[in-house]
């Protein structure tokens, strides 16, 4: 077991215990919210043939150069139906919105900019190149456009329609179990006897493992019994993954170390972080585990810079388009943040953007109980150990989304 990890230290030991990487078949309609198991290649060009990106009429650009040409229409071109008649020098043809361009055309003039009758049309505008959209122009048969690791939103899912996949290959959702420990834990909602309070962090714990695109099971809380736990431990040892909060700093009563150091297999415990530094990670008959804090704050912030990355690397996410819960950015301090000595500081700031530069200001104090902070901002400050930041200075920071 190692004891006081740097976060990279930490993700890199986790990773040695990644989670199950499995793949099935689900139908398009099936797939907002899921992750690509493999990429996905065009099955078409799109477009499929050159088409009008304008109502209006397909024209010879050469015949439109005075203004009130005048040109014979020779049919219509409409989306989904027959093949437009050609055309030669003189000769129109009325063209809809996305309807195959006729050979011979090679501009388009908008219907705004058009006088006609059933056999006759003056041109009043321009004829367009520019109008035309080109087969191909978006996408060639062949063309990955979606890599695997892409988290399906509505336009990935839409693309994947354009490209022919009625059907994709998705990552099937880890089962992560989520536990917290304590005997003052009450469910919101519940009657509170004195020296108990609200238990929120399985609840947060929760949304954060489905929005990183896995299966989230909450268990009520477990008391402060070793022999619970152990059987709790036991039954959750069937999921995919095990998220415990409460239960791994120093104390008599922090029984989640406890039982991990009698009876499980640790990796690390604790970490160079604040705040957060008392987590653990190992395995409970063969599960991964991830011991997280208590205290409210504390839980969430390693789920972003642990937890999350283990699972975004653990099931081979796309960097960029696959799921994820914050962004790296650079920020200007608007005023003085302490960081903390020999770790790294995840001071809670709100970012906003003027005048072309990320601002960065903090707005409620830093305790890592105070979950109402976490609401009020919607950043992370990354100082390096044993740095303050000063007003003025531009620092690396995580923008959560």
């Amino acid at each position: 077991m190692e004891k006081g990890v740097s976060l990279e230290r930490a993700i890199e030991l986790a990773l040695q215990y990644p989670l199950p990487k499995h793949s099935e078949t689900i139908s398009l309609d099936a797939g907002r919210g899921r992750v690509l198991a493999s990429a996905l290649a065009s099955k078409v060009d799109d477009p499929r043939f050159d088409n009008s990106a304008m109502d209006g009429f397909a024209v010879i650009a050469s015949d439109c150069q005075s203004p009130g040409a005048e040109l014979t229409i020779v049919g219509t071109s409409q989306t989904g139906g027959e093949t437009p008649p050609s055309i030669t020098s003189g000769q129109a043809c009325r063209i809809m919105t996305g309807a195959p361009l006729p050979e011979g055309a090679d501009a388009i003039v908008m219907v705004e900019d058009t006088e006609a009758n059933q056999e006759q049309v003056t041109i009043n505008g321009p004829a367009r190149t520019g109008y035309i959209r080109k087969r191909a122009e978006n996408l060639s048969i062949g063309q990955e456009a979606l890599p695997a690791g892409t988290l399906l939103s509505s336009a990935s899912i839409a693309l994947a329609g354009t490209m022919g996949h009625g059907e994709v290959e998705a990552i099937k959702k880890p089962r992560i179990a989520i536990l917290s420990t304590g005997d003052e834990l009450v469910q919101p909602g519940k009657e509170l006897a004195p020296g108990q309070i609200y238990e929120s962090n399985s609840h947060a714990l929760a949304s954060l493992v489905e929005s990183m695109g896995c299966e989230a099971v909450r268990h009520e809380s477990a008391n402060d019994s070793m022999d619970e736990l152990r059987t709790t431990l036991d039954t959750l040892s069937t999921f995919d993954a095990i998220l415990t909060s409460g239960g791994v700093s120093m104390g008599e009563w922090d029984l989640v170390r406890k039982i991990m150091e009698e009876e499980g297999d640790i990796s690390f415990w604790r970490m160079k972080l604040r705040p957060g530094g008392p987590p653990l990670f190992g395995t409970w008959k063969g599960t991964p585990l991830f011991g997280l804090p208590g205290n409210p704050v504390s839980s969430l912030v390693v789920f972003h810079v642990l937890v999350a990355p283990w699972i975004a690397k653990a099931l081979g996410y796309h960097s960029e388009m696959g799921p994820r819960l914050s962004q790296r950015v650079s920020v200007k301090l608007e005023e003085d943040v302490s960081g903390a000595p020999g770790k790294l500081c995840l001071r809670r700031i709100r970012i906003r953007s003027e005048n072309g530069q990320l601002l960065a200001t903090t707005h409620t104090h830093q305790g890592s109980g105070n979950m109402h902070s976490m609401v009020a901002h919607n950043g992370l400050t990354l100082l390096p150990p044993d740095t303050d930041g000063k007003a003025g200075d531009v620092i690396d920071a995580i923008w959560i989304i």
